[in-house]
């Protein structure tokens, strides 16, 4: 299989309690939970009631920014300085006064997504993409390109922790996301509820944008380096890339994702849309 457009190409909560002193704000993270930090990630994972959360640590900026967004039940709050906030979060964290620990969304069984899925669905398959940024980023992309679940592989994906929230500024909890065991079976599923299966490869002959519409498609996007695996892409109906300047052979997967997203949405199903408008006009 040719390397793909990736790395290759590609009320209820209690008062405020201020800390004291220098004592550590929190303890570390523990199994199974993550910390969430800067504002529109935490924000998300309040406003999102699959979301269990535990403790935020907020400035009081931060706290006044976040609003009654804060008013979860079991909710600990506790202001903090940037410096408390910073201690429990990975060196460097641009965490705009903010922290929340939470625990990891329910999971989601492909077969309950598709059961609510309308005539016209977009659905976004990651294999193996293992970097916790691009995932992020890639996630910010399927929201803000209305696409509808984003499948992943439950081993050797990246993890949906405090990195990824931040890099997807709050998508984490606006896009449905779904684990699977076994990609290319689920895929198969996919297939058997309608879906055009359609895989980003750099050695495509056509272009994304010369793509036949379709009313259920599902982009499928390998991992950084080595592209779609071969059961993975053997389960694809078709291959498109995107079309680049030749000075250039690679595009990191989070970018040709989004660009291909966009794509879809706004040439491909356009076009869709117009046949039966042009039909009807004449």
């Amino acid at each position: 299989m040719a390397p793909h457009h990736g790395e290759r190409q590609g009320a209820a909560a209690k008062a405020p309690r201020r800390s004291q002193g220098s004592r550590r704000a929190a303890p570390e993270s523990t199994p199974g939970h993550y910390w969430f930090w800067g504002h529109h990630a935490v924000l998300a994972a309040l406003r999102n009631p699959r979301r269990t959360v535990h403790l935020l640590l907020a400035t009081r900026p931060a706290l006044a920014r976040l609003g009654s967004a804060v008013e979860r039940p079991g909710l600990a709050i506790r202001i903090v300085s940037p410096r408390e906030v910073a201690r429990v979060l990975p060196e460097g964290a641009t965490h705009q006064g903010v922290a929340l620990k939470v625990a990891p969304l329910p999971p989601i069984p492909l077969e309950r997504i598709l059961a609510i899925q309308g005539a016209r669905s977009l659905f976004l398959v990651l294999d193996q993409i293992t970097d916790p940024r691009n995932f992020g980023a890639i996630l910010r992309s399927a929201a803000a390109m209305g696409v509808d679940a984003v499948v992943v592989q439950q081993r050797r994906s990246a993890e949906p922790n405090g990195a990824c929230a931040r890099a997807a500024a709050g998508a984490l909890d606006l896009v449905p996301l779904v684990e699977v065991v076994n990609l290319s079976r689920a895929l198969h599923q996919l297939a058997e509820a309608g879906y055009r299966i359609t895989g980003l490869d750099a050695a495509a002959e056509q272009p994304v944008e010369a793509l036949a519409p379709a009313s259920r498609r599902a982009l499928v996007f390998g991992s950084e380096g080595a592209g779609i695996r071969r059961l993975v892409g053997e389960a694809c109906h078709e291959f498109a890339r995107i079309v680049m300047e030749p000075r250039m052979e690679s595009l990191n997967v989070s970018v040709a994702c989004g660009i291909a997203l966009y794509v879809v949405r706004r040439v491909v199903d356009r076009a869709e849309t117009a046949a039966p408008a042009a039909a009807s006009a004449g």
